[in-house]
């Protein structure tokens, strides 16, 4: 079978390779999984230019964590799925529910596991979900970690509730996913971006507010102006260092910070006074377990929400993906059709 690897001590893009290899077979509990398009995340970048701080590449690995297909062969003993399903895998292999523990890290796909950026992948059969019949297989690629992501923060963590105020950084894969489940639970949501044209699109997505960081470089008092000086309910925080104090002070008294990545830097002197102040709640958020995702994919379905992808490139431009994520240009999320 094709697939792209990522090879041990990657730093750089030149570290992703075409290969091939054997298909594997599936054992007792598993599922093999024809795949059909698997997405991009920020995470993938750091992993290819081994500054990913959760683990290095140490063995020729499958890239990409986030892939849909259709199961292919089951296992003896297989209960949850028959041939002919359509799944995705989840991000956490080893994460079904309740809370996280640590030991649970280890088993991510793209590192350390074997991703999805191939033909064929073998899961466990608690590994992989059903993925909503109205989405096609590049659109259900994207969900596994910026869809489960975002409804982590805003429904699991946060308690979302109608007539809310979600402020959205940004028009990455978890915003846009944010903004969506947010308009479908009843929220209002504020969206930032440094073009002009992409929060017209965020706007089209049923945005209520949009602000242009760049017009306005102080957006966190837009944000207060624009609720009435109260602040958002929620921030789903990706900026990280670049951001955090503005999100602190765009946030409603007793309101919550949702961290979810680190785009502009992982370290910052930060206004303790300010954010005790406020009696705020700052949320560490890591992806989510596969209940989170199967409940996710229950509102998607009802809601017929449809994930946006920017672009879909072919399996063999699979480098050309990564090089147009990392541009900064897309809106939403990048695919690659296996």
């Amino acid at each position: 079978m094709r697939a792209w690897v990522i090879e041990p001590g990657a730093k750089s893009l030149e570290a992703l390779k075409r290969t091939d290899r054997a298909e594997a077979k599936p054992g007792p509990g598993e599922v093999a999984v024809r795949l059909r398009a698997a997405a991009l995340n920020a995470r993938d970048q750091a992993i290819v230019a081994g500054q990913y701080r959760f683990g290095t590449v140490a063995r020729p690995t499958v890239a990409l964590s986030d892939g849909a297909g259709e199961v292919t062969a089951v296992g003896p003993g297989v209960t949850r799925f028959a041939v002919g399903d359509r799944v995705a895998g989840i991000f956490c292999q080893g994460w079904l529910d309740g809370p996280f523990r640590p030991e649970m890290g280890a088993t991510t796909l793209g590192v350390p596991l074997d991703g999805a950026l191939a033909e064929l992948a073998v899961f466990p059969e608690h590994g992989v979900v059903r993925v909503p019949d109205h989405l096609t297989f590049e659109q259900a690629a994207t969900l596994p970690c910026a869809a489960v992501t975002a409804w982590h923060a805003l429904m699991v963590k946060g308690g979302l509730t109608p007539g809310q105020w979600v402020l959205a950084l940004g028009t990455g894969g978890v915003a846009t996913f944010a903004l969506q489940l947010a308009k479908a639970a009843g929220a209002r949501v504020i969206v930032t971006s440094s073009s002009d044209a992409k929060l017209e699109r965020a706007k089209g997505l049923g945005a209520d507010r949009l602000i242009n960081y760049r017009k306005t470089p102080d957006w966190q008092d837009e944000v207060l102006r624009v609720t009435g000086g109260q602040g958002a309910d929620h921030v789903v925080e990706v900026g990280g260092a670049g951001t955090l104090e503005r999100s602190v002070a765009a946030v409603r008294t007793e309101g919550q910070v949702h961290l979810i990545g680190f785009l502009a830097g992982r370290t910052t002197q930060f206004n303790l006074g300010n954010f005790v102040g406020k009696r705020a709640r700052l949320n560490g958020i890591f992806v989510g377990s596969r209940a989170m995702f199967e409940a996710m994919n229950a509102c998607i379905a009802a809601n017929r929400i449809v994930p946006v992808v920017d672009r879909v490139f072919p399996f063999e431009d699979a480098r050309a993906a990564y090089e147009y994520q990392k541009s900064g240009a897309l809106f939403g999320k990048v695919v690659v059709a296996i």
